[in-house]
């Protein structure tokens, strides 16, 4: 059967790198690309481009009636920083968003659809270290609190009615490629742009917070890999855990050393994203990902840091 995939807020960092991937594995013609706003990259001239907005259900209608995908991927979200200044805008968004394309998918017999969780879902009395898949998650921003109540409907949808959708929950992720979208672990982006252009970065995390990262091409390898394998593999139809390398803005700063020796770090302290931080894991066991779909990244802190410099000066 031949696919039509739907990505659904795909100008934003993930949606960017998975629309070239996936239009590599399927074909341009293949692979929509789906945002509120106009692409200003290479997407909009590279394969069919439409404006959605995933709250309007008279044009969600319109598009899954016109190419009747047989895959979706739903991107469209505020995360966590962005989210705390507008809580009712972040919760409307990423859960009528989610139950309207999950409505949609089975009137139209979509066969998979994949929505992105988060570490967010995790708060001040989850684990900290090596954050199992099944623990206390008592996430304490909107963002969170959308992603967790995203994962049960994901969950319910798959129980009551057999839909085959697939999550993970996303660490932060690192890309060259795109601009973050205003997430709490965005510092781990800039701070690459700032070394190169400045030489300095000031962090508004502290030198000791520890957070779970990723880099995007290991993020979009194992996205892709997860719809592809075989459904009776899939055990968890909430969200896996999922897992990169965890470090804090220090020990992110001595490898950049490595590549620019006079690189300074300093921080700026009372930021309302440390607190967000805080209550997050310091490091994600990501077991059941490994075990189902065999996951396994392929960059550590070196590997990320090295590529992310020489493309970033390209």
């Amino acid at each position: 059967m031949k696919e039509k995939i739907l990505v659904l807020g795909s100008n934003g960092q993930i949606g960017t790198e998975l629309v070239s991937a996936l239009r590599l594995d399927y074909g341009s013609d293949n692979v929509i690309a789906c945002d509120i706003r106009r692409p200003d990259y290479e997407i909009k001239n590279a394969g069919p481009f439409e404006f959605v907005n995933v709250l309007d259900k008279d044009i969600l209608k319109v598009i899954f009636e016109k190419y009747k995908p047989t895959q979706v991927y739903l991107l469209a979200a505020l995360l966590s920083a962005t989210g705390e200044q507008n809580p009712k805008l972040a919760w409307d968004l990423n859960m009528n968003g989610l139950l309207n394309v999950l409505d949609f998918a089975l009137v139209y017999k979509t066969a998979k659809v994949y929505w992105p969780s988060s570490i967010a879902v995790f708060g001040p009395n989850s684990p900290k270290n090596n954050t199992p898949q099944y623990c206390t998650m008592d996430p304490n921003t909107v963002y969170g609190i959308s992603k967790l109540a995203g994962e049960r409907w994901c969950e319910y949808y798959h129980q009551k009615y057999g839909l085959d959708v697939r999550s993970i929950r996303y660490p932060g992720l690192i890309s060259w490629k795109a601009a973050p979208g205003g997430g709490t672990t965005d510092y781990a982006v800039h701070i690459f742009h700032e070394a190169l252009k400045k030489g300095n970065y000031a962090s508004f995390l502290s030198a000791t917070t520890a957070l779970p990262m990723m880099y995007m091409d290991d993020a979009i390898r194992g996205t892709i890999e997860l719809m592809n394998a075989p459904a009776d593999q899939i055990t968890i139809r909430s969200s896996y855990n999922f897992a990169g390398v965890s470090f804090t803005p220090e020990v992110l700063a001595a490898e950049i050393r490595k590549h620019i020796p006079d690189f300074k770090l300093s921080y700026t302290g009372n930021d309302h994203r440390q607190q967000i931080a805080d209550s997050w894991p310091s490091s994600i066991d990501d077991g059941f990902a490994k075990k189902d779909w065999a996951w396994k990244p392929e960059f550590d802190l070196a590997k990320m840091t090295a590529d992310m410099l020489i493309n970033l000066k390209k």
